[in-house]
């Protein structure tokens, strides 16, 4: 039995446009991409760069679907992309993310610094994402942990 030419072309156009844009639907956008090794949020997860749970677009912007406008902590680390521009510099998203880091601000203001918030895998940029543990007993995990440092950008660049 032969398909109807108004059905095949129809099929065949439709499985030609999800095989073209499937690629773009499933991947992670560059910062993302960066920042997840780098947080080490993808330990213990082989296929983290498949799994989109891994860190939410909300970890930097409102909407759940990330685009504008950004949350507190997308604010701070665009800030301190406008900042190094501004003094000249030509930084990566690895060193401004570390430079926000390091800086220790708490740009939701629910009593975390932001790196804290990362140690611990809440949203540093959402006040009602806050860690269980007290800030003094997650401090004592984080310094144990090796601090800031943990964050540093990767050495090997390209």
């Amino acid at each position: 039995m032969r398909a109807r030419p108004s059905t095949v072309i129809p099929a065949t156009l439709l499985t030609v446009l999800v095989v073209a844009f499937l690629p773009t639907a499933l991947a992670m956008p560059k910062f993302r991409l960066q920042a997840i090794p780098q947080l080490h949020y993808d330990a213990g997860n082989p296929l983290w760069e498949l799994d989109r749970r891994v860190m939410a677009c909300t970890f930097c912007h409102v909407k759940d679907s990330g685009g504008a406008p950004w949350n507190p902590f997308g604010q701070a680390l665009q800030a301190a992309f406008v900042a190094d521009a501004r003094a000249g510099g030509k930084a990566r998203f690895p060193d401004v993310l570390y430079t926000v880091l390091k800086a220790e601000g708490d740009v939701d203001g629910d009593g975390y610094s932001d790196v804290l918030e990362v140690y611990a895998r809440t949203l540093p940029g959402d006040p009602g994402s806050a860690p269980t543990l007290t800030p003094t007993a997650l401090r004592a995990a984080f310094d144990a942990a090796g601090g800031a440092a943990q964050y540093a950008p990767p050495t090997n660049r390209r």
